[in-house]
């Protein structure tokens, strides 16, 4: 001791001698340093700057920045930083609670709200939801297993700026949910209803009787849908520009002529393993649907080269094309794209059995082909030999092409395909080579136990 007494405060504490002056640790001077470019930052900018700040971070960051300090914490919660919310990250974790403090915390702020994958959510947070955020505009339920007809009904109530809602596998979703939507959302553009497998014809002239404005429809899976309720579907709603009825097996060519007849503005159109469609189909919609840039018909085997021909005639702006397993189709197809299909970028068409190389070579000349197209699908095309890939040559922008099951394609052809676009993907398997038979005093073909057997 040196015999000096430390200073005693009232309140009790101490002050050393000025003799032997405190020296701060590195991480006081590192957290004295970082609150005071905490308040230079909250003294030089505005309230509503740094708000406006706040408003371009996703949701991770606004909660690691009100983390930070006390005022920054009232900046980062404050609602109208909360107008676009996406929980997909969080599925696993999202329960009802955190949906209810979202939506007391954002209210009329929240404009964007995705929930797809969080299949622990129920209706009664979607309830609060809907009477909190009732300026909602785009709404993703993608996935949510537990949801009723009674979320669709509050939405129904105070969900009338809806114009985006996202259904796919809500399973237990019935005709009374679509009842709610037609009834309540006026300005919905965007519905998708993949896989609701109970919902039928009833449910669909439901929605559509009530939602005019909308322009894409997908319900991939729905078994119960028919040619009665896609017509009335295509008399409610002429503005549609993309429909998706992937695995419709009730689907056909009734329905189909409706949308032909009331649809000009369609886009995209997919009809894989509709297996009712026929070239009557093609011909509607050729005639009908000059707009359509994008056509996937993988699995539908009743088209054949005359549907094609009058698709291909009047549809100029094709850009993307799923034929896979289209297996009436020949050369003469690939002939008709080539000449009207000028911007075709993408071309499937894996198990098209009857294609040659005549066909490769009338793509091979075309405008497309130098132009535009970037991937190729030939997988299991048994007549397609090296041929095929000489007349790609000229195929600057193809980036991948696909050979698997190709069993005339060479080694060698592939390689000059790559020397010439060194850049390409090029997907291909060759069988290992059976080994020849032993001859002569070789080794013995089989075991013992095998030559036994």
């Amino acid at each position: 001791m040196n015999g000096h007494a430390p200073h005693i405060y009232q309140n009790g504490h101490t002050r050393p001698n000025s003799r032997h002056n405190h020296t701060k640790s590195r991480s006081e001077l590192s957290t004295t340093s970082l609150n005071d470019y905490d308040a230079q930052i909250n003294r030089k900018l505005p309230k509503e700057l740094l708000l406006r700040i706040f408003s371009f971070l996703d949701v991770i960051t606004l909660c690691r920045c009100a983390q930070v300090a006390k005022f920054w914490n009232i900046l980062a919660l404050d609602g109208s930083n909360w107008q676009r919310v996406d929980l997909f990250d969080f599925q696993r974790d999202v329960e009802g609670p955190v949906i209810e403090n979202i939506s007391k915390r954002c209210g009329g702020f929240l404009k964007s709200l995705s929930l797809r994958g969080c299949q622990s959510i129920t209706d009664t947070a979607l309830r609060t939801f809907a009477l909190q955020c009732q300026n909602i505009e785009k709404l993703n339920l993608s996935d949510c297993k537990k949801l009723t007809d009674l979320t669709c009904s509050n939405l129904g109530k105070y969900g009338s700026r809806l114009n985006y809602l996202d259904l796919d596998s809500c399973c237990n979703l019935t005709n009374n949910a679509l009842t709610a939507i037609g009834e309540g959302c006026p300005l919905l553009k965007h519905i998708n209803i993949s896989w609701c497998l109970n919902i039928n014809d009833d449910g669909i002239n439901a929605l559509v009787e009530g939602c005019t404005k909308i322009t894409d429809f997908i319900c991939k899976g729905c078994h119960q849908l028919t040619d009665a309720g896609l017509s009335l579907l295509a008399e409610c709603c002429p503005c549609l520009q993309v429909l998706n009825l992937h695995s419709c097996m009730n689907v056909g060519d009734n329905g189909m002529g409706s949308i032909g007849d009331n649809c000009p503005d369609l886009e995209t159109l997919c009809l894989s393993s509709c297996s009712f469609i026929t070239d009557l189909t093609l011909v509607s919609v050729g005639q009908g649907c000059a707009n359509l840039t994008t056509l996937e018909v993988a699995g539908c085997t009743q088209l054949t080269d005359a549907g094609f021909q009058v698709l291909a005639r009047n549809c100029h702006l094709l850009e993307r094309m799923d034929l896979e397993e289209c297996v009436l189709i020949t050369d003469v197809t690939l002939s008709h794209l080539a000449i009207n299909c000028h911007r075709m970028s993408n071309l499937s068409l894996s198990h098209c059995e009857l294609l040659t190389d005549d066909g490769i070579s009338h793509l091979g000349s075309s405008m497309c082909v130098t132009d535009c197209l970037t991937v190729l699908e030939l997988d299991n095309c048994p007549l397609i030999t090296d041929s095929s890939l000489e007349y790609l040559m000229m195929a600057q922008n193809l980036q991948r092409i696909e050979l698997y099951d190709c069993q005339l394609i060479t080694r060698a052809g592939i390689r000059r395909l790559r020397n010439r676009l060194p850049d390409i993907k090029v997907h291909a398997y060759f069988a290992p080579v059976t080994p020849p038979a032993s001859v002569g005093g070789g080794r013995q073909r089989y075991c013992r136990c095998c030559t036994i057997l």
